[in-house]
């Protein structure tokens, strides 16, 4: 497993690092400081937005051509929030982002100040039965009034889970998108060795899994010349899994389209010479659903010409996601590549 820039050790440990921590949609302050811990040496400015986003600006040496880019991974994640507790002490609950039912039972969720659950759920008839109505939070309270001392209405939770290596593939929660918030600071290593020309704005963002929110607002403020939004993917190559193209250890992907965008012609065009040129590995990505932070960009103030770089990941929103360490290294390798060169696009492309 080799790569063109990236440092792969390094990689793993920033994904090592981000990923176990407790951060749903919202509720990102654990992510927003380690990742602020991180950028601070690597960037010349560091804020944060009135929504909570980071954004981490990384001045380019200028000239000719030089652009304002956006690079946009989500610190934000999957999880519930507690709508309702009886007397007895059990925790109903909503979803926060795209959970399921399925995924839910017999977990161990934990909230942010340390309180454990485990998912139970009531008595069933079958598989088909298992809906969210159904199930409920055990923190073992005996009492409403014991369950309010640890949590109350409106508090999140999330998947209990730390990151385990198979191979060259780790496995764990909230991958989506801790794995690009980690290749995004990677590309940081990469530019504070290596400046690009460009001015780029490093933007770790909030509410992705809610709507894109966090991307929208800070694009809003940064009116870049180009975007391109670093998250993970679906992949078709499990067992009589989804017909798709992406697949792990195919390299990263370079979104056409998803639900919320078609890729700017100009922006996939260019990472795909790119990568050709410098012969990092990649494939390309068609999503028939879902979405990223360039949805949001794309359509901000007139309009910002926007691409994507995906991580393909197996098991998405569950918290056993599984990606492979040569993708992610690609990933950073295609975004360090790109943005030393001339990001002039044709209008319209």
């Amino acid at each position: 497993m080799q790569a063109k820039y990236s440092d792969i050790e390094r990689l793993e440990q920033l994904i090592r690092r981000l990923a176990p921590l407790f951060g749903p949609s919202g509720a990102e302050d654990q992510v927003r400081a380690a990742v602020i811990d991180l950028v601070k040496p690597l960037a010349h400015e560091v804020t944060v937005d009135a929504l909570g986003s980071v954004i981490a600006l990384r001045r380019g040496t200028g000239g000719a051509g030089a652009k304002k880019v956006m690079i946009a991974a989500h610190m934000d994640e999957i999880g519930i929030m507690v709508t309702h507790i009886d007397d007895d002490g059990f925790l109903r609950f909503a979803p926060v982002g795209g959970v399921g039912p399925a995924t839910l039972l017999g977990q161990q969720v934990v909230f942010e100040d340390g309180t454990v659950g485990s998912i139970g759920i009531e008595k069933v008839d079958g598989p088909k039965d298992i809906q969210m109505d159904k199930l409920f939070i055990d923190i073992g309270a005996t009492s409403r009034a014991e369950a309010e001392k640890a949590v109350r209405i409106g508090s999140s939770a999330t998947y209990l889970r730390d990151v385990a290596r198979s191979g060259r593939r780790l496995i764990g929660k909230a991958m989506d998108d801790r794995a690009g918030c980690a290749v995004a600071v990677e590309t940081l290593h990469q530019l504070k060795a290596d400046p690009s020309p460009h001015d780029v704005y490093f933007v770790f963002t909030v509410q992705e899994e809610v709507g894109l929110r966090g991307a929208r607002t800070a694009a809003y403020a940064i009116e870049p010349d180009v975007a391109i939004a670093v998250d993970v993917t679906a992949t078709g190559d499990t067992p009589k899994g989804e017909r798709l193209n992406m697949k792990l250890g195919g390299g990263a992907a370079i979104k056409v389209k998803d639900a919320s965008l078609i890729a700017h012609g100009g922006v996939r065009e260019l990472l795909v010479q790119c990568a050709a040129d410098e012969g990092i590995p990649y494939q390309m990505e068609v999503l028939p659903y879902g979405g990223t932070d360039a949805g949001a960009v794309h359509l901000t103030r007139s309009g910002v010409p926007s691409g994507v770089v995906s991580i393909p990941t197996r098991y998405l929103h569950t918290p056993a996601e599984m990606v492979d360490l040569g993708d992610a290294a690609a990933a950073a390798d295609l975004l360090t590549a790109v943005l030393r060169r001339d990001l002039t696009l044709t209008a319209g492309a």
